[in-house]
């Protein structure tokens, strides 16, 4: 395998799954009851970040063009929100904490498929 191929689509469950729970671990604002709701949580996010994210991106152009790209992060935090309210078990307590969630998120999701990566190098 290409190590500089994306990791198969569950290595990426596992790992988002992880970023999620060990995000809400970190942050005080989020709460995820059990595992079995990271998992969900990290489901229902690649659905929402592949089809409502995307919508939401093109109708609100000029306004990221205008705050130069902010407000992505806004979006992003929307998408977090929405999450919260689809998935009994995972609650954010308001705007700033589904903020926090959604940057703290990337980058641990973005890490731990690094990783991976970087082990499927080594191997080789």
């Amino acid at each position: 395998m290409n190590p500089t191929t994306r990791p198969s689509w569950g290595v990426r469950l596992i790992a988002r799954t992880l970023a999620a729970f060990g995000t809400a671990w970190m942050l005080p604002g989020v709460d995820i009851d059990k595992f079995t709701t990271a998992i969900w949580l990290s489901v229902v996010l690649a659905l929402l970040n592949s089809t409502i994210k995307p919508i939401l991106i093109l109708l609100t152009i000029p306004l990221t063009v205008v705050s130069f790209g902010l407000f992505l992060l806004v979006i992003n935090a929307g998408v977090v929100l929405l999450a919260s309210d689809w998935i009994d078990g995972f609650s954010v307590s308001g705007f700033w904490s589904a903020l926090a969630f959604s940057i703290v998120y990337s980058a641990l999701s973005s890490m731990l498929e690094g990783q991976w990566k970087l082990r499927v190098a080594r191997v080789k």
